[in-house]
């Protein structure tokens, strides 16, 4: 089931209503990434004002979401001697058929779910489209309600949870956040039509085409099927009914992450019946049948080959979604500030929280399709920026919740120093805790590093400045030096610069910005006119603790995501870890990492409230950027990326940081890092990028000597403009421009019309020259026609799916392909972990598959 926007605070409403002091917690699965543990730090709050006891577990994988399945989930329900209760899954399992996972869906048993209710809050894309239509305890059969859509709970229609659905008796239920009710028609449609149907046995066969189904109705031998007798089902092996009752799904004993083939049934459904057979068959055999009768209706066997014909077209439509590729919609922790705005809670703690949230999103890469590098400027188009254009109502969303909650302070004669340019790095008052927008120019950690420092890590300048050589090196010395910024100063703490040189940077950034590509570097302060602050798009968000900080949301976002990737004693433990490599028999009996990721998860929740925790984090946030910009130079310095059929490829080993990026989150900025290097090197070289503007993917795999894997992580070339929201606007505005060519042709053959009946009266001579006429107006209309059709078609070769990741589904086919001993476990489908001596069969197989859409 899914909920949808407008109804985001039913369910909470509620449990806020129904809970009292003896009712089981509230059991928070949360994802480790910083997107979730803000959005946990949100709902917590939430919680917490209302008094709702609650439990949180972080989940980093699949393996240990269905152990918690089974250990706490499972428990809950009624069926075995639980009360029921909420689970919460943010930034979890939104792929993953959680019925089956959590194990809410007992083998054998009718009755599911048992009273417990999972509400599943994530980013990533596809959904699972049984948690999204199905996933509900089903009504009682009788004899009216027979199929799945007939037996669903009252208030609940296709899927689609409205006002009159009453919540606690257990289900799945998906936060829509606009995509399902706006995107997915299509798959709805074939996901019902899928389980209402009646059980058939598919074997395979040629079906052919209608005709052959019309001949088979002339020559076919099978007998009628006689009113009142039982009807047989479609399946040729009565045996296999059983197990047809449930969806089969694709799991492989090396994966965690099945990906359903066909929708969930009803444990127990009725068969198609026909209706009025007493006026087509005769009972009475002693009665002949009367010369009106009509003709004979199909027989069973063109019937099974109709049927079998929409299973299989139903069926491909959901596989072509699931195969569509992997990509990223609104941001979790935007989602629980939208409950809370919904609900009148929302202040200043839960906008910061939101912000930092949708911020970290943008550092890993996590855009519209999929993971890849943020490419800008593609082809002399404009770009939209992360997550295209859902992204920029968001930002602008929060920028007037800022100006909301805090409104400037109005003081005569002075001015704000963000408002000339000037990077915030001081609070206004002892007891200032604000949010403030901020010209933010893309430099790494600038408030905490000196600039020299903060402009060598900077991905951005790292792109474009080249600055893994020496000549970016002296390119980026030059540009100081035109901007009258000498190593002396620009090597010290920037919040130690001269007051004068701080103000200035920002008009000498903008003023030598276009010599070095490096345009977007800085954002404009110019207004739109719309309000009296202007748009301020790209503009940062910059929010103060009094005098003990002063800190961005990137800066947070970075902070937050090295505790969860490394931790706070890295720095002390770093190139320690590496020892002898061991032997293991079986990759899945090995220890996961997960249990040396659980404390940083804690670590990072604590810093989000806890300023100190957070100021002592930027030790680890420098440390590990300092470890990606020199295994990413000393990559690109040796030249040790192989162009692969499909993609490029390059090895993370032999480096004293290599380490560190055994976990996928430190592993993806590096791919991301040298991705985005990548695609500076193709633009320039070939003018343009590869695969439309995406540019060339990118795989980075990591040694783990330890565990004796490959860690793989697959991005990529470019996110790019939003292609997507693009093509679907320029869709819209053809189809109105159809209508009105439509409504002029009409009024104009109304005019033709009028105008031949006059002539045709008054004298019929001129009719000749009239019709040759008309004729030329209706071959334009036709080529226009014509036009149209090849635009849609255009648009529908590379509408859904066009640029997406693909790297998940092409994981899956490797897997099935080969003998490879493949881990997928990752919530994040795009990372894998192989066996050490299985890395170059699977990178072999990986190169033939498609990677993007």
């Amino acid at each position: 089931m899914f909920l949808p926007r407008d109804l985001i605070s039913k369910v909470y409403l509620h449990l806020q209503s129904t809970c009292h002091p003896l009712s089981p917690p509230v059991l928070i699965l949360v994802a480790l990434e910083p997107d979730a543990v803000c959005a946990c730090r949100i709902f917590t709050r939430l919680l917490k004002h209302d008094f709702i006891p609650h439990k949180i577990v972080p989940v980093p994988g699949y393996a240990d979401l269905e152990r918690i399945g089974k250990d706490l989930v499972a428990p809950m329900m009624k069926t075995r001697g639980g009360q029921g209760g909420i689970v919460v899954c943010l930034g979890v399992g939104g792929m993953a058929d959680l019925g089956l996972v959590l194990g809410l869906e007992p083998e054998g048993e009718e009755e599911t779910y048992g009273g417990v209710e999972v509400w599943v809050a994530d980013a990533h894309r596809p959904w699972n489209l049984g948690n999204v239509f199905g996933a509900c305890p089903l009504e009682p059969q009788t004899e009216t309600a027979t199929t799945f859509s007939a037996r669903t709970p009252p208030g609940v229609r296709g899927g689609r949870i409205d006002r009159a659905y009453r919540p606690g008796k257990g289900g799945i239920i998906v936060l829509d956040d606009g995509d399902i009710e706006e995107d997915l028609t299509k798959e709805k449609e074939a996901f019902l039509a899928l389980t209402d149907m009646p059980e058939i046995e598919d074997d395979g066969e040629d079906l052919g085409d209608s005709e052959d189904e019309s001949e088979d109705e002339e020559d076919g031998d099978e007998p009628a099927i006689h009113a009142g007798t039982k009807r047989k089902s479609w399946s040729i092996d009565d045996e296999d009914s059983d197990e047809d009752d449930r969806p089969r799904q694709r799991r492989r004993s090396n994966s965690s992450s099945p990906i359903p083939d066909s929708p969930r049934r009803p444990a127990q459904r009725g068969l198609v019946s026909l209706r009025d057979d007493a006026a087509i068959f005769s009972d009475d055999r002693l009665d002949p049948p009367s010369a009106a009768q009509p003709p004979r209706g199909p027989s069973a066997r063109t019937l099974r080959r109709r049927l079998l014909r929409i299973k299989r077209e139903k069926e491909n439509v959901l596989s072509n979604y699931y195969r569509m590729g992997t990509s990223y919609s609104e941001p979790i922790s935007s989602m629980m500030y939208a409950l809370a705005s919904e609900l009148g809670r929302e202040d200043n703690d839960l906008l910061w929280l939101a912000i930092v949230g949708v911020t970290s999103m943008e550092l890993y890469g996590r855009t519209s399709a999929g993971v890849a590098v943020p490419a800008r400027g593609v082809e002399g188009r404009p770009t939209s920026g992360w997550l295209g254009v859902r992204g920029a109502r968001i930002r602008q969303l929060f920028r007037d919740e800022v100006r909301r909650l805090n409104p400037p302070e109005i003081t005569p004669g002075r001015s704000s120093p963000e408002s000339s340019g000037i990077i915030p790095t001081t609070a206004r008052n002892p007891e200032d805790t604000s949010i403030r927008l901020s010209p933010e120019p893309k430099l790494l950690l600038v408030r905490h590093w000196s600039l020299y420092d903060s402009m060598l890590h900077s991905p951005f300048l790292f792109s474009r400045l080249k600055t893994w050589s020496e000549t970016g090196l002296k390119r980026l010395h030059k540009l100081l030096a035109k901007m009258g910024v000498s190593l002396v100063q620009c090597k010290q703490s920037y919040t130690h610069m001269d007051m004068q040189l701080k103000r200035e940077l920002r008009t000498k950034l903008l003023k030598y910005a276009s010599l070095y590509n490096l345009d977007e570097l800085v954002p404009s302060i110019d207004t739109d006119g719309k309000d009296r602050g202007g748009a301020k798009d790209g503009w940062g968000f910059v929010r103060s603790w009094g005098w003990r900080a002063t800190l961005s949301a990137q800066d947070v976002g970075i902070i937050i995501g090295a505790l969860l990737e490394v931790g706070k004693d890295a720095p002390l433990t770093a190139g320690q870890n590496g020892g002898s490599s061991q032997d293991m028999t079986d990759l899945a009996d090995d220890a996961a990492p997960s249990e040396e990721w659980m404390p940083r998860f804690w670590q990072a929740y604590d810093a989000l409230e806890d300023i100190e925790s957070l100021k002592a984090g930027l030790p680890t946030a420098k440390y590990l950027h300092k470890a990606i910009f020199t295994t990413g130079t000393a990559i690109l310095k040796k030249k040790q990326i192989s162009h692969l059929r499909a993609f490029r490829m390059c090895v993370v080993k032999d480096s004293p940081d290599s380490t560190l990026f055994n976990h996928p989150g430190a592993l993806t900025k590096l791919a991301l890092w040298i991705g985005e290097a990548l695609a500076e090197q193709e633009k320039d070289s070939t003018g343009r990028l590869a695969l439309g503007g995406r540019g060339t993917p990118l795989v980075v795999a990591s040694l783990d000597e330890k565990r004796g894997v490959y860690v793989v992580v697959g991005t990529g070339g470019g996110g790019g403009p939003d292609t997507t929201f693009l093509d679907r606007e320029a869709a819209k505005k053809k189809a109105e421009e159809r209508a009105e060519r439509q409504k002029r042709r009409q009024i104009k053959e109304k005019i033709r019309e009028e105008k031949r009946a006059a002539k045709r009266l008054a004298k019929g001579d001129a009719e000749d020259g009239e019709e040759e006429e008309d004729d030329d107006d209706e071959s334009e209309s036709e080529s226009e026609d014509e036009s149209d059709e090849e635009d849609e078609d255009d648009f529908e070769n590379r509408g859904r799916g066009y640029g997406l990741n693909k790297f998940g589904t092409a994981f899956q086919d490797v897997v099935a392909e080969t003998n490879a001993r493949v881990r997928i476990d990752s919530f994040e489908h795009c990372v894998v972990e192989v066996k050490k001596e299985d890395l170059t069969g699977f990178l072999e197989s990986l190169s033939m598959k498609a990677v993007v859409g």
